[in-house]
Parts: structure tokens; sequence; C-alpha cells
């Protein structure tokens, strides 16, 4: 007989809850778990309770449920307004499965590292720009690299006008959506008002126009003059078709670009960031990696094999995943975890963060330890900054291939330091989690 009663919960009005989650998003989760433990519940008035779950065995029965009792795309309609009703990240069912069978080819085997040589090459070109110690934002670097690396290798665009509109209106419209008072715009709906260019949410809508021209504009020009030796991502797209017979359309091309900018962009500058964070912070982390890659390995090919350098992309990922949550899951059919007999309606949030902080899984989670990938295997249960389940990111042997190729691109040249040696506080920056946006660093030739 199961426990149809739902994890136990915080009481607390709906408003305050929200603000906390909004502007302390670590807190929010961490102080709960103190509370409750592994899994708990945010009740609501109608009924359709949220439920977190961060125990690995409950992961493991929600990622590998039967589809047809979760629906993973309504709940994300929040992001509809930025990646469109095509995207994969909204859909759900049997067009999920389609357009994650048509989009995964290019990020996987050879395809992916015939992106490596570009990687480098955009990441040497950025850091050839630094003055010796002279302070620099390192993430706007970190956006630079990736944000040029993304119109390479998935528009195919290398330079000129386009390129520079294009990463222009992305670069502001990412700014904007990181503020805080507008990620608190996808929670309350009366901040979601168009009152003009000048409002936040206005300007948000502005921006995504300016942004959909320029996108449009290059798929027409790319279908006019196609050329079927291309490898960019967009043409390999075009190319590619559904069971079917039938080819991408304009908006579906769209609402994918738009999601690959967005998530490819952020996510991998942000990791960098903690990652080149973690290095200054920890000489003897430092040492070892430079032992690593003092060995004359600098080709792409080479570099992403390097031990070492892909444990410390994995323990950066794991203390300081850039979601702290999953997608969410609606339950459509009753559903057991964990002896807890979901009702229909209920909000699954699998929980990345805590899950990546568990004591008996990781021992002294909040240190910054990459021997422990050396020494262990996670499930996929344990250790999940990409996702899981069939809504598991679809760029992320392609994320980790490109953080390893420009960390160390960069590390084999320069020893980057912090001009602050504080503890640094992550903050929200839109739905992901970073370190403070003007943290300056500086970089040592070696």
């Amino acid at each position: 007989m199961f426990d149809t009663n739902l994890p136990d919960g915080p009481i607390m009005p709906t408003l305050l809850r929200q603000m906390k989650l909004v502007f302390q998003p670590l807190e929010y989760l961490e102080d709960f778990a103190k509370v409750y433990g592994d899994n708990f519940t945010i009740k609501n008035k109608s009924g359709n309770h949220t439920v977190y779950f961060s125990h690995p065995k409950a992961l493991e029965q929600i990622f590998t449920a039967d589809a047809s009792k979760l629906d993973a795309g309504s709940e994300n309609e929040i992001l509809r307004y930025l990646f469109g009703s095509h995207s994969v990240v909204v859909l759900d069912g049997i067009p999920h499965r389609n357009q994650r069978k048509l989009l995964a080819p290019p990020f996987h085997g050879d395809r992916m590292r015939a992106y490596g040589a570009t990687i480098q090459d955009i990441t040497q070109h950025v850091i050839d720009s630094w003055q010796d110690t002279k302070p620099f934002n390192v993430r706007n670097a970190m956006q630079e690299i990736t944000i040029r690396i993304i119109l390479r290798v998935v528009f195919g665009l290398d330079e000129g006008i386009h390129l520079e509109k294009l990463r222009n209106c992305l670069i502001s419209l990412l700014e904007l959506v990181g503020y805080p008072v507008v990620s608190g715009a996808l929670l309350f709906k009366f901040w979601k008002k168009d009152l003009g260019v000048w409002s936040p949410w206005g300007r948000i809508m502005h921006l995504l126009k300016k942004v959909d021209e320029l996108i449009y504009s290059h798929i027409q020009e790319t279908r006019k003059n196609f050329d079927e030796n291309r490898k960019d991502i967009l043409s390999l797209m075009m190319t590619a078709r559904y069971d079917d017979g039938q080819a991408m359309t304009d908006e579906e091309l769209r609402d994918e670009l738009v999601t690959l900018l967005v998530i490819g962009h952020e996510t991998t500058a942000s990791s960098l960031v903690w990652a080149l964070s973690w290095i200054d912070q920890l000489p003897e982390v430092q040492e070892k990696l430079q032992t690593e890659l003092c060995q004359n390995i600098h080709e792409p090919s080479e570099l992403a094999k390097l031990p070492y350098l892909t444990a410390v992309c994995q323990e950066t990922l794991r203390i300081c995943p850039v979601f702290t949550t999953c997608l969410s899951r609606v339950v459509k059919s009753p559903l057991n975890v964990m002896g807890y007999e979901l009702p229909a309606k209920t909000l699954i949030i699998p929980n990345i963060y805590l899950t990546h902080h568990r004591e008996e899984v990781y021992p002294n989670p909040k240190q910054f330890i990459p021997e422990r990938f050396l020494e262990r295997q996670f499930s996929p249960y344990e250790y999940l900054p990409f996702g899981g389940g069939n809504r598991q990111c679809i760029g992320m042997a392609f994320a980790m291939y490109e953080m390893k190729i420009i960390l160390g691109t960069i590390l084999s040249q320069y020893q980057i330091s912090s001009l602050i040696r504080r503890p640094i506080k992550p903050a929200r920056r839109g739905l992901t989690i970073v370190v403070p946006p003007k943290m300056q660093m500086q970089a040592t030739p070696r």
C-alpha cells in the first residue's frame, strides 16, 4: 500500500517564497532541504502542488518512468516567449521525440569533433587581445568566446555586418533577460506587461523582434545560396528530414537556433567563469592542471582527452550547476515516486543542486575536489548537470568538449587570477546561477 501523502513542505506566503526564489535561489533550496530533507512539497490553493526531488532513487524513478505518464513540455511555457512554440524545450510526446532525433547528430561523434579547431581558433583570437596583467571582465570575455563559437558553428557566420548586428542584439537581449527583476516576470504575471520600449518586458519584446528579423534573414539567405559542403549546424538542420520526408520550416529552424544560442552560449560561458575562479582559489588544483597541460598537448582532440582537465570541468558543473533544477514535469496519470503516490497535475522538479551536494555521495560537497571524478564514476541520478531522462540537454557532449578546449587553450598560455580575495557569492542571472557580473581577473603569460 503506497503512502498517498506528499512530502512535507514549507508553509509561507506565496509572494515571500517567490521573492526568495528570485533573489536567494540557493538559500531557497538549502533552507527547505535542512528542514524537510531530500524531497519537499510547495503547496498551492489549486491543489496541484509542486514537489522537489533530490534523492537519486527518486530521480531514477522519474527519469525512467513511462513517458506517457509525464508531460515535460507544457510546464516550460514560461520559455515559449523566447524559444518559440517549436523549440525542443517546450515540445512534448512524439513532436519532442522527432525533434530530438533530427537535432542530435551534429552534437556527437565525428561531426562534433570537427568543430574542435574552430573552438580553439576563436578562443585564441579573443585571448590574443588580452594585455599583460591588465584587469578584464572575465564573464564578458567568456561570453565573447562562446557567442562567437555559437555564431560560427551553429549559424555559419564568421565575420561581417550581419554577424555583428546579430551578436550585439543577442548580447543586449541576454543582458536584459538576466536581470533579477526580469526573472521575476517569469514568475509574476503582473510584471509581464509590455508598456513600451522603456519598460523591461517591452524592451525584451523589442529586442526579440530585432533578433528574429536578423535570424529569418539569415535563414532565407542560407537557403538561397545553399552549399551542401557547409558543416554548420543550420545547414545540417536544413538537410535533415523527419520520418515523413519533410524538412524543417523556417519557424522551426528559428526556434531551435534561438534555443541553441541562449542555452549553449550563456551556460558554457558561466561554467567557464566558475572553473577559472575555482582554479585560481586552489593552488594545488592549478599545479596539477598545469603539470598535465605542460605535456605539449595542444590539439583539440588531445586536450579533450586529458583526465584531470576533464575532472576539473566535471567538478565545476557539480559544485556550481548553472541550472539548479531540471526541466519540470507534470504528472499526467498517478505516479509512484519513493512510496509517494503523486496524483495527476502534480508538478515534479528534479533538483540538480541538492543532488550534487549530498554528503553521502560527495563527501565535503562544498569543497572543490576534481579527484572525486578520477576515483569513481557517478550514476546519471547522482550527477546530472545537463538534466536527465528524455529531457537531457541535447548538446551535453558538445558543451563538455567545448569547455575543455577553451579552458585548456587559455590555461596553457596564461595564469588567470582574481583581483579580489574573498568568497564569491553566486548570483541569479535569468534562470541561471552565475558569478557576480562585474568580476575582474587578470591574465599573466606563462
